[in-house]
């Protein structure tokens, strides 16, 4: 059985095909551009696999709604262009098969639960600090979803008392990802974060914000494990920064021992690598293939 997956991101698209062990038998990207042009993309590469379902986990927000009018569009982002496009009716025109369809990070959470760092886990929380940042949730085994789904990226947090940058959010200005996205970094120093010295004070200032909003995580949904993804994270050296952090912020309140004995165990790289996204967008496609089949 293949099964196809995308991982819709603001900077590039990742499509793939996997099976329901969540193998990735193939897979390429490209870079995201004008809606017309990306999805032109998308169905080039999908119109010779066969595949039998397809998930998307996409930048957002997103409208999660069955029943909605818009159910399956990119909704009010910043991105130039993408705001009410439709990506599931554009794409289902050219492929009659089941989409599962949720937030990259969500989608991410889902993968990590299935096959990755958290699996065997009811609850986990899941960062994507890159180009933006994003935050998914399991929670009870489920993914989050409500009024709309979590946009724990902008959430405010406490300022470093260092730094005075005033944030790049063109919502927010100062939130978590106006203050600690890749090109906040950027902004901040005239640097890309890649660039600049392990002992820079930029990874100070990233670390305190990281540990800010894991710290608000943790005390709001008490998340068996705390994965870290995307490119910011790619500086390995900020996981010891932000653990210590953590554990100075709660200065022993959560007195649980993943927290207190084994928090390198507890605040975690994906343990799907660079295709927790993807696999994620895998495990979409399963469950609209497993949906499918129980309605009819």
């Amino acid at each position: 059985m293949r099964i196809g997956a995308i991982e819709a991101g603001g900077t590039k698209f990742v499509c793939g095909v996997g099976n329901e062990r969540g193998e990735i038998e193939d897979w390429c990207s490209f870079p995201t551009e004008h809606p017309e042009t990306t999805l032109a993309k998308v169905i080039d590469y999908f119109r010779d696999k066969g595949v039998a379902a397809i998930g998307i986990g996409s930048f957002g927000p997103i409208d999660l709604q069955r029943g909605s009018p818009t159910y399956g569009y990119i909704t009010t982002t910043p991105k130039p262009g993408w705001e009410n496009c439709n990506v599931i009716g554009s794409l289902k025109r050219e492929f009659p098969v089941p989409f599962g369809w949720d937030t990259d990070v969500n989608a991410a959470a889902l993968g990590e639960v299935t096959w990755g760092a958290a699996k065997g886990l009811d609850n986990c929380v899941y960062y994507t600090i890159g180009t933006g940042v994003g935050i998914g949730l399991v929670a009870g085994g489920k993914r989050v979803h409500g009024l709309l789904h979590p946009e724990g990226g902008h959430i405010r947090t406490r300022r470093h008392p260092e730094d005075h940058f005033a944030g790049l959010c063109p919502y927010h200005g100062d939130c978590l990802e106006g203050m600690a996205a890749g090109p906040a970094i950027q902004a901040r120093w005239q640097s890309p974060g890649s660039e600049l010295p392990t002992d820079h004070l930029a990874w100070e200032i990233e670390s305190f914000y990281i540990a800010e909003s894991i710290t608000t995580a943790i005390l709001l949904h008490s998340p068996q494990k705390v994965i870290l993804g995307g490119g910011v994270m790619q500086q390995s050296h900020l996981f010891p920064m932000i653990r210590d952090q953590v554990v100075r912020n709660l200065n022993g309140y959560v007195n649980a021992a993943a927290i207190t004995q084994h928090i390198d165990q507890y605040i975690v790289q994906p343990g799907l690598g660079q295709h927790a996204g993807l696999c994620g967008s895998l495990a979409l496609g399963l469950e609209a293939l497993e949906r499918f089949a129980s309605a009819s």
